[in-house]
C-alpha cells in the first residue's frame, strides 16, 4: 500500500467517518461517463402514438376505465379496440419495435406484469463474464445490458433516442409496471437521450423501479414508484434531466435519487448558469431516505414535500465509484419538508428484513432501510459543497432540522493528503422557516441545525437559536459572505467518536451499533455519555484525592499548604461541573455543556494556583488547561474561535490526557528520608 495512502486511512480513521463497507457499496455500476451536455430537456409530444400496448381483456379494461372523465374514457376505448388489431400486449414489445427517434409508446390501463422478461437467465447469459456485485448482482456492460436485458430488468430501453412512454389512463395507478421481485429494475433507459416517462407506475423491485443512466435529456413526469429495496427512481451519470409532479414511498434507500448528476458546476462559486437536473412538485414520503444524492451535483430541488420518512433529504460524499464527488451546488428552495420521524430499524432488528423481498410486506407499509441514518432529521448534508438551501419550510423533526458534517476524501477514494478536508465548504442555510407548520402553528424541530464543526465559509441566518454549536456563522445578504465564522479541519472530537460509531451500520448482517442514539440508545446508553461518564469518573476521583490532600494537617500552622481553602472551593464547582457534563451527553444539551466546562474551568484554575507554589510547572499546566476548558465553552455558546484550525476541545482534549497521567504521578505517595521536614514529606512527588 503506498504511504499517502496509509496517511490518508489513519486521517480517515482519526476523523471516525468512514462508513461500513457493506453500505458504501449499496449501489455498485459500470464505469461511467458524463453527457457532453450538448443534450436539451424533451418537450412533451400530443400527436397519437405511433405504438400501442394493451391487454386482451375487454371486460377488465372496461372496469379500468369506468371512472375516466368522458372524453378520456371514449379516446380510451377507441385506442383499445385499434390496439387490438395492431398493438402488442407488452412494454417490451413495443421497445422492441421502435426503429427511429422521436417515437411514442402508448399504455393502455392495466397490470402489465411483463411475463416473457421474468425468466430467469439462461444458455451465455447465464454466465457473462462480469464481476459479482456484494448484492449479488452482476456489474455488466452497455454491450452486456444489450445481450441479455433480462437478467437484471422488467424493461429495457437500451440505446434508444427520443422515445415518449406514455400511460393513457386518468392517474400513475391507472398503469401499472409490476416487476414481482423478479427483477433488479422494474424499467431501465441507458443511454437513452431524450426519454420521456409519463403518467405510470412502476413497482416492487429488488433495487429500483425506474433507472435512467449515461442519459442527456429525460422526463419523469406524474410517474409513482413504490415498494423497492433500494430506490423509487434513480438517476444517474445523466444531464438535462426533470423529475415533475412524480411520487414515490416504500422504498428502503431513496425514494428520489439523482446520483452523480452532470458534475457542470464543478470549481465555481455560488453563481451557476444552469442546474443538470430540475426536481419539482414531487412527494417522497414513507422511505428511509425522501431524497437521497450522493454526488448529487448540480441538481435544482424546489416545490416538493419531503415527509414521514426517517430522513427527509440527504446529499453526500461517502460513497466510492460515483463521479462527481464531492458534492456540490444543489439548490434547495421553497420545499415543504416534515415529520421525518419514521423509525424503520424494528423490521431489522425483528427479522423481517431478513425473509426474501416478496414475503417482507412492504405493501403493508414494510421499509427495509438500506442506510444508516438519524431518524428525525429534516436535511443532511454529509460532505457537501456549496449548497444553497434557502425559504423552505422545515417542521416537526424530533432530532434537527439540518445536519451538515465534513467527510474525508478517502471514504470516497481519494488518496491525496491535501484533498482530506475538502468538503462540507461554503453551504448556506438562508430564509427557511424552521418550527413552523403550514397554517401558522409552532411545531418545533428538535434542534434547528445540527453541525460538527468542520469546514470553510457555511453559515446560517440569523436567529437561529436551538443548534450545536449554540452560536453559528450568519450568512451576510450575498453570497459567499459571512458575518463571521471559523475554518476547521478537524470537527469536535465527541461528534466525530459519535458518527465513527454510528456508521458501523450494516443492512446486510443487521447489524444496529450499540451506543448510537440513530438506533434507540439513549440517555447513559449513549456513546457520547459514557465518554463524559468515563471522564468525569476519572477527573472526579482526582478532584477529591487533591481535595484530600488539601485537608490533611499539615503540622505547621492551619494554613500552611498554600490555596488549601481555594482548592476546596474549587473542587465543590469541578465535582458539579463533570456530573453536568455527564447529564449534558445524556440529554444532548449545548448549553448545559458549557456550563459544565466553565465549571470544570473554575477547578482547574484554582487548582493551578493553588499548586504553583509547591509545583509551579504542574501548576502552570493545570491552569493553561482551566484557560482552555473556558475557551472550550466560549466556543461552543458564544462564538466560534476564528482563525485557529482545530477547535479549543481538540486540545482541551488531548492535554488533558496527559494532565491525568502526572497528577498521578503528582498525587503518588513519596517515600520519606531523614532529612525531610514533616512538612517536606507531606508534598508529593
Amino acid at each position: 500500500m503506498p504511504p499517502l495512502r496509509r496517511i490518508a486511512i489513519a486521517l480517515a480513521l482519526t476523523l471516525g467517518l468512514l462508513l461500513p463497507a457493506g453500505a458504501a457499496l449499496a449501489h455498485e455500476e459500470r464505469p461511467v461517463t458524463f453527457p457532453d451536455g450538448s443534450g436539451s430537456v424533451p418537450v412533451l409530444r400530443t400527436e397519437e402514438p405511433d405504438l400501442l400496448v394493451c391487454k386482451t381483456d375487454r371486460a377488465d379494461f372496461e372496469r379500468r376505465v369506468a371512472a375516466f372523465p368522458p372524453d378520456l374514457k371514449q379516446r380510451n376505448l377507441t385506442l383499445f379496440k385499434k390496439c387490438q388489431d395492431k398493438g402488442v400486449r407488452h412494454l417490451q414489445e413495443a421497445v422492441d419495435q421502435v426503429d427511429r427517434p422521436g417515437m411514442t409508446i402508448a399504455i393502455l390501463p392495466g397490470l402489465y406484469r411483463e411475463e416473457p422478461s421474468q425468466a430467469p437467465p439462461t444458455g451465455a447469459c447465464a454466465g457473462l463474464p462480469a464481476r459479482w456485485s456484494t448484492w449479488g448482482y452482476q456489474i455488466l456492460s452497455f454491450e452486456q445490458q444489450r445481450q441479455c436485458p433480462h437478467n437484471q430488468n422488467l424493461v429495457a430501453v437500451l440505446g434508444k433516442k427520443d422515445l415518449q412512454i406514455e400511460g393513457t389512463g386518468a392517474g400513475p395507478l391507472d398503469v401499472i409496471v409490476d416487476a414481482e421481485y423478479r427483477k433488479l429494475n422494474a424499467i431501465r433507459a441507458d443511454r437513452a437521450d431524450g426519454v420521456y416517462f409519463r403518467n405510470l407506475t412502476a413497482q416492487r423491485t429488488t433495487f429500483n423501479s425506474l433507472y435512467i443512466l449515461e442519459t442527456d435529456g429525460f422526463v419523469i413526469d406524474r410517474v409513482l414508484t413504490r415498494w423497492n429495496d433500494e430506490y423509487g427512481f434513480l438517476t444517474f451519470a445523466s444531464d438535462h434531466g426533470l423529475y415533475t409532479d412524480c411520487e414515490a414511498y416504500g422504498n428502503g434507500d431513496g425514494g428520489l435519487y439523482p446520483g452523480s448528476a452532470s458534475n457542470i458546476n464543478d470549481g465555481r462559486g455560488h453563481e451557476v448558469p444552469r442546474y443538470a437536473i430540475e426536481i419539482r412538485r414531487c412527494k417522497s414520503h414513507d422511505n428511509a431516505l425522501g431524497y437521497s444524492g450522493t454526488a448529487g451535483d448540480s441538481v435544482w430541488v424546489h416545490d416538493n414535500e419531503f415527509y414521514d420518512n426517517m430522513v427527509g433529504a440527504t446529499m453526500d460524499s461517502l460513497w466510492p465509484g460515483h463521479p462527481g464527488l464531492p458534492q456540490n451546488h444543489a439548490l434547495f428552495e421553497n420545499n415543504k419538508i416534515y415529520d421525518n420521524n419514521r423509525d424503520y430499524y424494528r423490521h431489522t432488528r425483528d427479522g423481517t428484513c431478513a425473509k426474501p423481498p416478496a414475503e417482507r410486506g412492504y405493501e403493508r407499509g414494510v421499509v427495509c432501510s438500506q442506510v444508516g441514518v438519524p431518524p428525525g432529521t429534516g436535511v443532511i448534508v454529509a460532505g457537501g459543497n456549496y449548497n444553497v438551501f434557502r425559504d423552505n419550510q422545515v417542521w416537526g423533526h424530533e432530532r434537527a432540522a439540518f445536519q451538515l458534517f465534513g467527510v474525508p476524501a478517502f471514504v470516497r477514494g481519494e488518496n491525496r493528503l491535501d484533498r482530506q478536508f475538502d468538503t462540507s465548504g461554503f453551504n448556506r442555510f438562508e430564509g427557511n422557516e424552521l418550527g413552523v407548520g403550514p397554517t401558522g402553528e409552532h411545531l418545533p424541530n428538535g434542534l434547528d441545525v445540527w453541525w460538527d464543526g468542520q469546514g470553510t465559509g457555511n453559515c446560517w441566518q440569523a436567529g437561529t437559536t436551538a443548534s450545536t454549536p449554540a452560536v453559528l456563522p450568519v450568512c451576510a445578504a450575498r453570497a459567499p459572505g459571512l458575518t463571521g465564522g471559523a475554518s476547521r479541519l478537524l470537527a469536535e472530537p465527541v461528534k466525530v467518536i459519535k458518527l465513527y460509531l454510528c456508521a458501523d451500520f450494516s443492512a446486510q448482517d443487521a447489524r444496529l451499533p450499540a451506543g448510537c442514539d440513530w438506533f434507540g440508545a439513549s440517555g447513559l446508553g449513549k456513546v457520547e455519555a459514557q465518554l463524559a461518564l468515563g471522564g468525569s469518573a476519572v477527573l472526579g476521583l482526582l478532584a477529591v484525592l487533591f481535595w484530600s490532600r488539601s485537608r490533611r494537617p499539615p503540622g505547621a500552622g492551619a494554613d500552611a499548604r498554600p490555596g488549601r481553602r481555594l482548592v476546596v472551593a474549587a473542587t465543590v464547582a469541578g465535582l458539579a461541573g463533570l456530573v453536568l457534563d455527564v447529564v449534558a451527553a445524556a440529554v444532548d444539551g449545548t448549553l448545559p455543556a458549557a456550563v459544565a466546562l466553565l465549571l470544570m474551568a473554575g477547578w482547574w484554575l484554582s487548582l493551578g494556583v493553588a499548586l504553583r507554589p509547591e509545583r509551579p510547572v504542574f501548576g502552570w499546566f493545570t491552569i493553561v488547561l482551566g484557560v482552555l476548558a473556558a475557551a472550550d465553552a466560549y466556543d461552543r455558546m458564544v462564538q466560534l474561535i476564528p482563525v485557529v484550525p482545530l477547535g479549543p476541545g481538540w486540545v482541551r482534549g488531548l492535554l488533558t490526557g496527559v494532565w491525568v497521567l502526572w497528577a498521578v504521578v503528582v498525587l503518588a505517595p513519596r517515600r520519606r528520608t531523614g532529612e525531610e521536614t514533616p512538612s517536606e514529606a507531606e508534598v508529593p512527588a
